[in-house]
């Protein structure tokens, strides 16, 4: 059993899949990029934090995911008009997705960086526009979830398809191993 630090129910869903038995306690953190701060040194930042900020008795997991093109952090869209902006700066070109996972047991921490690079289709305003419209886009980093609509706006990726999502597996299971926690045995209840 271990502790999710946080409310994204696609890293839950995740932890699902994985067969790791876990309990949501989201982390309330401040979580405004540092002047100047670099988008790696962002992620890992807020995913460690987030790890950290949860006191319990149980390995504690953060997460934290970012989209990045030009040096530019992109977060959740504010409102519709920086959606658009968002979209725009992303349409037929190739942006990064930074995920960093976290691990803190004991006041011990662990953290790995996930850099997948997403090549995107041209999206035209309509589209966009329609996309908006169907809410997906509001809680999503970069504007898109791509294990929803926003699949459709991917050409190819290089690296991890999971951590785009927010929440790299063959990293958080190397973490979790790391930190003691036997999540062979809890799949499969082997003595």
């Amino acid at each position: 059993m271990i502790v999710l630090a946080s409310a994204s129910p696609r890293r839950s869903a995740i932890l699902d899949s994985l067969a790791i038995a876990h309990l949501v306690r989201p982390a309330h953190i401040d979580e405004t990029p540092g002047p100047d701060e670099l988008p790696a040194v962002y992620v890992v930042r807020m995913a460690e934090t987030k790890a950290r900020s949860v006191e319990a008795d149980l390995p504690v997991l953060g997460a934290d995911t970012t989209v990045t093109i030009d040096g530019e952090i992109l977060g959740k869209p504010a409102d519709e008009a920086d959606f658009h902006a968002m979209i725009g700066k992303l349409s037929g070109r190739v942006h990064e997705v930074m995920t960093a996972v976290a691990v803190c047991v004991s006041g011990s921490i662990e953290s790995k960086l996930v850099t997948t690079r997403v090549h995107f289709r041209d999206v035209n305003r309509s589209e966009a526009a329609r996309y908006w419209a169907s809410g997906e886009p509001l809680d999503k980093a970069g504007g898109y979830g791509i294990q929803g609509i926003g699949g459709i706006f991917p050409r190819r990726i290089e690296g991890s398809y999971s951590a785009v999502v927010g929440l790299p597996t063959l990293e958080t299971e190397e973490l979790l191993a790391r930190a003691g926690v036997d999540t062979w045995r809890a799949r499969f209840r082997v003595e």
